[in-house]
């Protein structure tokens, strides 16, 4: 009698921790997300389907502080991650009258030509949608063909997009702004304002001295286009901008 053999045709399902099964399913199902299986006794578990993938939740660890995001997280491969972003937006806005960018649930924002963007859950779970043609490596800390404040946006844009950590984005472009600021092009040190003025919105941070710093530039024509090209993606940048 022969044994049967591994083959190469696996199916791997993530479980991640649930702290709340009605706020887990708001949440989701305020997406679209169908819940397939719900379980609540003898213990949680929770199975929800969105277009080709699904999300499986089981008990939370004692202790879990979902704050603190450290819970778990998915990786969702795409061919192309805009319209994934454009979905959970729009339902966003339907349900909530906007898009919820801070504080848990949230969506992180999405710039144009970015590659990923993350949903954060009740529970503190990330789940990452990648597009798979993504850079197989990136280069943490600000590219190295970039100086000064060049440097430090890059920086922020990789701590942002792919590390999901605005707070260490702030900080590094309050460093970099007091450090190469004065020597920097007018719309590269707009740029950078400007998402110091986001990122101080998102983290229930104070906006000024930003913003007000960004009201006292004097922007060219051509300044603003580079300004509106690069964030045409941020809801509040017309109002930002002297």
């Amino acid at each position: 009698m022969t044994e049967p053999a591994v083959r190469p045709n696996e199916t791997t399902v993530p479980l991640m921790p649930c702290a709340s099964v009605e706020e887990t399913l708001a949440f989701y199902e305020s997406l679209g997300f169908e819940a397939v299986y719900r379980q609540s006794r003898p213990y949680v578990y929770l199975m929800l389907r969105w277009s080709g993938f699904q999300l499986d939740f089981g008990p939370a660890p004692k202790g879990l502080d979902p704050a603190r995001e450290e819970s778990g997280g998915c990786l969702v491969m795409v061919d192309a991650v805009a319209p994934y972003h454009a979905a959970f937006a729009a339902a966003m806005r339907r349900v909530h009258g906007k898009v919820l960018s801070s504080g848990l649930p949230r969506i992180t924002r999405y710039r144009p030509g970015a590659s990923r963007f993350t949903l954060v859950d009740p529970s503190g779970n990330s789940i990452t949608f990648i597009q798979r043609d993504e850079p197989v490596e990136l280069e943490y800390g600000g590219s190295k063909r970039l100086t000064g404040l060049a440097k430090t946006l890059d920086n922020a844009r990789i701590l942002r997009e792919f590390k999901n950590d605005d707070l260490q984005a702030f900080r590094a472009l309050k460093s970099g702004v007091r450090r190469h600021g004065a020597d920097a092009p007018a719309a590269e040190r707009a740029i950078a304002l400007c998402h110091l003025v986001d990122l101080a919105t998102v983290l229930g941070e104070p906006t000024e001295p930003w913003a007000a710093e960004l009201r006292g530039l004097d922007l060219t024509a051509d300044d603003r286009r580079r300004v509106e090209s690069e964030l045409g993606h941020l809801a509040g940048l017309q109002e930002w901008l002297p």
